[in-house]
């Protein structure tokens, strides 16, 4: 399968939940347009109370579809844009990616690859043992977070589901992602 998004959401307000949109305009250097999380400097509300000057790394928040499938699997209600992603993709391993990776989304918009979604206790209070289904181990015990990566909008643009995504790796050496 060719990697495609599959929804897009956004959402004005700080909650949980982010409402599945036709699309959604990506607007360089911001995020989402409309979206609470859109901005040049942080606006995730623990990390504004922590120092509201430092660069917003966060900008856009990706999930693989293959993440609902197996939540799912495993008895939780989520779908697109319940566990606060603005892009579900599908076909991708969007945790496998190198930092700064770039992705071209349909015919304009360019994101750059900062990290891992860290999962927080809000997923607990949307569906209790909701953190502990989006952490795991890999096998050598290191822990894996699954529960999406975060991007900033390098071009900005229109996105929809259906749009194809295309993969520029950075150069060599590539980095794992870490927390952001």
């Amino acid at each position: 399968m060719r990697p495609i998004v599959t929804a897009v959401a956004a959402s004005a307000g700080h909650g949980f939940s982010k409402v599945v949109q036709p699309d959604i305009v990506l607007l360089q250097g911001l995020g989402v347009q409309g979206d609470a999380h859109a901005g040049v400097t942080v606006k995730h509300r623990s990390r504004v109370k922590a120092d509201p000057t430092q660069p917003n790394l966060r900008q856009v928040h990706l999930i693989h579809g293959e993440l609902h499938d197996e939540l799912q699997a495993a008895g939780f209600n989520v779908a697109e844009g319940t566990l606060g992603e603005n892009i579900t993709t599908r076909g991708l391993d969007l945790l496998g990616l190198p930092r700064d990776a770039c992705l071209h989304i349909g015919p304009q918009a360019v994101l750059r690859i900062t990290g891992l979604r860290n999962p927080c206790s809000q997923l607990d209070h949307y569906q209790k043992g909701l953190t502990a289904a989006v952490l795991g181990r890999d096998a050598a015990g290191n822990l894996v977070r699954k529960a999406g990566i975060m991007a900033v909008v390098l071009q900005g643009g229109r996105v929809r589901a259906g749009d194809a995504i295309r993969v520029e790796l950075p150069e060599l050496p590539h980095f794992a992602l870490e927390r952001v």
